[in-house]
């Protein structure tokens, strides 16, 4: 309700009250009548202005959430990335001496330009392992190609590199949308660099070409520790040999779940059949809890549409997989032309800490317990040679094996909870929600639906009390109007015109509707 409109309702009610009690009361008691029912009026414009303020700083609260980079949830517009709503904001630097330092458990949120190389500080000690990712996100309105993507190295202070430098691109979606890239600094095994204390840097590299927007993309970068074991584990290889036979499918009806906007906000799943819908464009988070000795295995099935037009996408649907840290694990894709697609992760090893020994990301990346990262994209293209969607998605996710003990560690995880597995609880049941464009439920990073609600709360509350003002206000009215008629009958008039009543036109209130160290590629691709 706006201040125009509430006046305009009160204006309704005084004329016609106005009518009635000239009719019926008389004169003397007419002044009174004015003098309440304009107080009435007062208190009710008040707390329409009220509404009013409320609702405008409710939309201002939400345009500098937006702004901040948190997530808006419209009908035509895929949910861009939910950043941690604690992040810390930093700056990377141009070179080591002037680079801003980072602390273990925390997240942090920063830039990189066109052909950017970013620093950053760590200070370590000389037993824990460092986990460093970078998740890129390019901007509205940006264009990828098949190149262009992110690279993370951890250094010491000689420019050595402490493992893996991790590279992410794009690939064959050329479709803009999160992608994340990891390196480390382990302290165990068959490591010989940076195994002592001191001072150590985040390089962050974005690679691009002639065919991508030079815009700034966005950054999130995560820092985990690891602590050190109790003692030396028993063996430094990975693993050779497991159990890679596909499970059997999993039956039965699938039930309905939102996936989340980002890594913060991605939603639980387990065992079982999930279904979601996704746009063109857009990217979902999903965690699955595994714990030591399981397996996980996943499938992203994509509808058929109805509305295709007879295009066809190479590569449209991605599903990606990432480890506790945010570190890339395995990523497999699938073409798209209208009819339903199927895309599944190759078996993977069951978690241990002996698959980090391993030279590949599809082993070393199973080297935790805890939340594993399901993120799924479809392509924008979609939109132009099938349809705006959203398209009916299928996960369907396997835990197989009997959770053993871990090994022991020797101190605490940065953040505590980084390596837990969360307990059997109620976090299986399905939504209520509908399929659709989908946000995933998270904090101030995911506006949308949160915010109307809120504001809509506040509305109702207040045309409850403005209706209680006007209501008290003409039972009082009509109180003091018969006994004072009672007392003068001498000033009644007594016209026997019948009484006239105007209209009440009730405002409308209208709700805007929610709205291996080098890869990219998947394999097939």
């Amino acid at each position: 309700m706006t201040g125009g409109a509430g006046w305009a309702t009160v204006r309704g009610y005084d004329e016609g009250w106005h009518v009635m009690g000239r009719r019926t009361v008389g004169r003397r008691a007419m002044a009174w009548h004015n003098r309440a029912f304009t107080a009435a009026a007062a208190a009710a414009v008040a707390v329409c202005a009220t509404i009013g303020s409320t609702g405008q700083a409710a939309a201002a609260a939400r345009a500098q959430t937006t702004a901040a980079g948190t997530q808006t949830t419209t009908a035509a517009t895929p949910t861009p990335y939910a950043f941690a709503e604690d992040a810390t904001t930093v700056k990377g630097t141009a070179d080591t001496t002037d680079a801003q330092q980072l602390a273990p458990g925390k997240t942090y949120r920063s830039s990189i330009g066109r052909d950017a190389k970013l620093y950053y500080r760590l200070e370590l000690d000389a037993t824990s392992n460092a986990y460093v990712s970078a998740t890129a996100v390019p901007r509205p309105g940006t264009t990828v190609s098949y190149s262009d993507g992110v690279k993370v190295s951890v250094q010491d202070g000689n420019s050595r590199n402490c493992s893996f430098s991790g590279t992410t691109h794009f690939g064959a979606t050329q479709s803009p949308h999160p992608i994340a890239a990891w390196a480390s600094r382990e302290t165990n095994g068959n490591q010989y660099a940076c195994q002592t204390a001191g001072t150590y840097y985040v390089v962050v590299t974005r690679s691009g070409t002639t065919g991508s927007s030079s815009g700034d993309w966005d950054l999130e970068l995560s820092y985990v520790s690891e602590p050190s074991l109790k003692k030396a584990a028993g063996s430094t290889s990975a693993p050779e040999a497991w159990n890679s036979a596909s499970p059997d499918a999993l039956a039965g009806s699938p039930k309905r779940r939102k996936g989340g906007a980002g890594f913060t906000t991605a939603s639980s799943l387990r065992q079982g059949i999930w279904r979601d819908g996704i746009s063109p464009g857009q990217t979902l988070f999903y965690k699955v809890p595994v714990d030591w000795g399981q397996q996980l295995y996943a499938t992203a099935d994509l509808g058929n549409s109805s509305r295709s037009n007879g295009g066809t996408i190479g590569t449209a649907l991605v599903l990606s997989l990432y480890n506790p840290v945010r570190g890339f694990v395995d990523d497999v894709g699938a073409g798209y032309d209208g009819g339903q697609r199927s895309a599944a992760l190759d078996p993977l090893p069951p978690v241990a800490y002996e698959n980090r020994y391993a030279f590949n990301d599809r082993v070393s990346g199973m080297r935790f317990a805890g939340s594993y990262y399901l993120v799924v994209h479809l392509a924008e293209q979609v939109a132009d040679k099938i349809g705006d969607g959203p398209f009916g998605l299928t996960l369907r996710v396997r835990v197989d094996g009997t959770a053993q003990t871990g090994p022991a560690y020797a101190g605490q995880a940065a953040p505590r909870d980084a390596f837990d597995v969360p307990a059997e609880e109620s976090d299986d049941t399905a939504d209520d929600a509908a399929d659709g464009t989908v946000g995933g439920s998270t904090g101030t990073g995911d506006g949308g639906s949160g915010d109307s609600s809120g504001t809509m709360k506040l509305v109702a509350a207040g045309g409850i009390g403005t209706g209680s003002v006007l209501v008290l206000a003409l039972g009082m009215w009509r109180v003091v109007a018969r006994r004072r008629a009672r007392v003068a009958p001498e000033d009644a008039d007594t016209a026997s015109a019948p009484v006239q009543t105007q209209p009440q036109t009730q405002p409308q209130t209208q709700i805007q509707a929610p709205a291996p160290w080098e890869r990219g590629a998947p394999r097939g691709w």
